[in-house]
């Protein structure tokens, strides 16, 4: 019998996980069923693998660093700066500041290369599906904590803030899905499978989008957010695309290209330090791009195609002809 006052002590979380991977095992297979029937081919055998090992790699990892990582956060609780009374609005608080909390840490995740060498094994899968929510940054339980010790440093239970963490966690995995097209008015406050396929996606417009897993409020008080756009089809993975499958090429990728990059001769110490915490594309010699830049050029010619259309709109087509055949050849 599931005991409900269970999940508010050190156990918590694990209580959660056990009496949520049963539902989860029923709603892939229903999923898969879904795909296969549907010839819709979301889901690959291999990939499902990929992603059940990161979870228990990631799982064991977080055993191992539980001890340490309670110990921290129980270091900050007790030099708290303010008590709470527990009822209805501490769990909401305590809700409210661990979803704010993981908007942080993921928001760091995408634009620090060292953070994004840990996070981009949930991404750099092809196919997008329940289990991919299941493919977990593997080394992430070795810091995970210190963006969660401030929570502890303004007085909230460390074992409260990790049981909603699990929450969120597990909300967050089911929005991992192509079934769901949309979700109506909710779409307005939660993260939605719509938003986080937009998360997902390796399009430009897309890139470092939607970084909320419970609520979608953070993405647009902070300017993150973007809605999926009929026009756009979503294209998963990474870019440029790993070409090996093997488990440890996926888990080690950015991590041997960070290696290759610091290990350039004649860097300075602070562009090798540069290469580690800046974010992903920088390049010491100006040939990099980051996501801001692909982005900015993304929207310049976004911008330049509209006016373009709107010119030849306002044009009659004849006029418009004429026009471009008496431009300078160097001009068309």
């Amino acid at each position: 019998m599931f005991d409900f006052s269970s999940m508010f002590h050190a156990e918590g979380p694990d209580v959660v996980y056990t009496w949520t991977i049963p539902v989860f095992a029923v709603i892939i297979f229903a999923e898969m069923a879904y795909s296969h029937f549907n010839k819709e081919k979301i889901y690959e055998t291999k990939d499902v693998a990929t992603n059940v090992l990161f979870a228990l790699l990631n799982y064991g990892l977080d055993i191992i660093m539980k001890g340490f990582s309670l110990f921290v956060m129980m270091f900050f609780y007790h030099h708290r700066i303010f008590d709470w009374q527990e009822g209805i609005w501490y769990w909401i608080a305590v809700f409210l500041a661990q979803d704010f909390a993981y908007y942080v840490h993921h928001y760091v995740d995408h634009h620090s290369r060292v953070f994004w060498a840990v996070h981009i094994t949930h991404h750099n899968s092809d196919y997008f599906n329940i289990s991919t929510g299941f493919r977990s940054p593997v080394f992430q339980p070795l810091y995970r904590y210190l963006f969660f010790s401030p929570l502890a440093f303004m007085g909230f239970h460390p074992w409260h803030i990790l049981v909603a963490y699990s929450a969120i966690q597990i909300y967050g995995t089911f929005v991992h899905t192509q079934s769901i097209k949309s979700m109506g008015f909710l779409e307005y406050i939660l993260v939605t499978p719509s938003h986080h396929r937009v998360h997902h996606a390796c399009n430009i417009k897309y890139l470092d989008r939607n970084m909320g897993m419970g609520l979608i409020i953070w993405d647009k008080i902070f300017g993150t957010f973007e809605k999926e756009d009929p026009e756009v089809p979503v294209k998963y993975g990474v870019y440029p695309k790993i070409k090996s499958k093997d488990p440890a090429t996926m888990l080690f990728y950015e991590w041997r290209r960070i290696g290759k990059d610091i290990r350039q001769p004649g860097l300075s110490f602070k562009d090798r330090i540069k290469y580690l915490f800046y974010s992903p594309g920088w390049r010491h010699d100006g040939t990099g791009k980051t996501v801001k830049q692909y982005q900015k050029e993304y929207k310049h010619k976004e911008k330049m195609k509209n006016e373009n259309a709107s010119l030849k709109e306002q044009t009659p087509d004849t006029d418009y002809q004429y026009s471009q055949l008496n431009q300078p050849a160097g001009d068309k």
